[in-house]
């Protein structure tokens, strides 16, 4: 999966958002991460497990996030309930107005026939909808 979007969150703000593991990760993305599955699991200084996954999906992940290089967030999958690991990261630069524009790649590997129709669906037809969603959840951030 690949997608770009620009929000009105800073490159500190986007940051903060995606790094932030405390109890306030769930109001951050209250829309894309299920308080049923979320689980920090260990937190470092530029690092963090948890596990994951979205309301009303079937799938959860188990990742490992990485923040040390600046202006980007990485990601790798330890484990999921759909297949390999995959992984991604989101590379967050300063927008031409305000703002910030992300980059984001992602890459899953589900084993099972239904899920990989399932994730090809995901990857292939969702982009601009999980774009819109992670676009909103970041503008509403920055405005709070």
């Amino acid at each position: 999966m690949k997608f770009d979007l620009i929000t009105r969150a800073s490159p500190a703000q986007v940051l903060e958002a995606m790094t932030d593991f405390t109890d306030r990760r769930l109001e951050i993305w209250n829309t894309t991460l299920d308080p049923n599955i979320y689980k920090v699991i260990e937190l470092g200084d530029t690092w963090a497990v948890a596990r994951e996954g979205s309301p009303r999906s079937p799938y959860w992940v188990i990742a490992r996030y990485d923040w040390s290089d600046p202006g980007v967030v990485r990601w790798t999958e330890l484990e999921t309930n759909h297949g390999d690991p995959g992984d991604g990261f989101m590379r967050i630069e300063p927008s031409r107005a305000e703002g910030s524009h992300l980059h984001v790649e992602w890459s899953t590997h589900p084993v099972r026939i239904r899920d990989k129709l399932a994730i090809f669906l995901l990857h292939h037809t969702m982009n601009r909808v999980i774009a819109r969603m992670w676009r909103n959840a970041l503008d509403r951030f920055a405005l709070a």
